[in-house]
């Protein structure tokens, strides 16, 4: 999602350059979006304050004299890099008790941008400027070569349609749609004759065996979460003819692929961070408590995802399909 900051940067500000800070894991993915110069990473985890090794970074960053930072992150912490850096413009919105820190406040407006997306691209322009109608799509870029070495290296089929499965969900369990659905609709993909990639970290690798054990057809199924690196993950996801995903990091890295995909939202919104693709399909319970945006079902009933049945994910992805291969 951040990428279309960086992508409306490059719309108005012809010749910018653009380094991004941000942890570890994300660089590979960095490295796929044309627009971004260099990945700074980020040494302290998630939830640090890490007082002293951000000084060192901000002091590090000095000498490369940054015009602008722009934070996305709303948190004290965060703004701590650019202040020591010295960047002559920080940008970001009022957050966390950030006065002194930030010199260019902005307050949001949560109605007049509900995406996330659009929260991004508003600190790009100037204060009170408004938002073009139509947001910039994400769109990264895949290794063709590589991603035809590792259908080799894991015995995929070149030549067989792949639905990829993206189980997983790093928010909590209210986000992942039942075990049992994922095996169902895989199931029935396989007996159309495709083949069926189960995508995810190593903390996928639960819930990913899960639905592998529930498999009939399971000789052209591969079981790859926590068995790829990102980068090979998004070559693999660039091979796929469709994805099933919870709204989940997989999801937004296949939307900007282009790849047509199913969106299955529960306790989250799509009106907060749906995927930016036109090859995308988002599918939600109207029950009454969703999106209630819990990390794991409130009344232990997790009704938004079990009301969600397997023939309406594949109706939606059976059309977004025949619509990329046209008539």
């Amino acid at each position: 999602m951040s990428q279309v900051l960086y992508i409306y940067l490059k719309q108005i500000r012809p010749g910018v350059s653009i380094d991004v800070l941000a942890p570890a894991w994300s660089n590979p993915l960095l490295k796929r979006m044309p627009q971004v110069r260099r990945a700074i990473t980020m040494p302290l985890g998630h939830g640090q304050l890490g007082l002293s090794g951000r000084w060192r970074l901000g002091r590090e960053l000095r000498s490369r004299h940054y015009d602008q930072a722009i934070l996305l992150p709303n948190s004290f912490k965060s703004a701590l890099v650019p202040f020591f850096a010295g960047v002559r413009r920080r940008t970001g919105w009022r957050g966390e008790h950030r006065f002194g820190l930030l010199n260019d406040i902005r307050t949001l407006d949560k109605k007049a941008l509900p995406l996330m997306a659009q929260r991004f691209m508003a600190l790009g322009h100037s204060s009170g400027d408004c938002l073009p109608a139509t947001l910039p799509s994400p769109s990264i870029e895949a290794n063709t070569q590589r991603a035809k070495m590792l259908l080799d290296k894991f015995h995929m089929a070149s030549d067989r349609p792949i639905l990829a499965l993206c189980p997983g969900s790093e928010f909590g369990s209210a986000k992942r749609w039942p075990v049992a659905y994922f095996a169902q609709l895989g199931e029935h993909y396989l007996q159309r004759g495709w083949q069926l990639a189960l995508l995810g970290s190593s903390n996928d690798q639960v819930i990913a065996s899960q639905i592998s054990e529930r498999l009939i057809h399971n000789s052209a199924s591969f079981n790859l979460a926590g068995q790829t690196q990102l980068d090979e993950v998004i070559d693999l996801l660039s091979r796929a003819h469709a994805v099933v995903s919870n709204d989940s990091g997989l999801m937004h890295i296949a939307a900007a692929l282009g790849i047509p995909l199913a969106v299955i939202y529960g306790p989250t919104s799509a009106g907060f961070t749906p995927p930016l693709s036109d090859s995308a399909a988002t599918i939600a319970s109207d029950i009454d408590c969703a999106p209630c945006f819990a990390k794991e079902c409130p009344l232990g009933h997790h009704a938004c995802m079990q009301s969600i049945d397997v023939e309406r994910v594949v109706r939606e992805l059976d059309s977004l399909v025949a619509a990329r291969e046209g008539p």
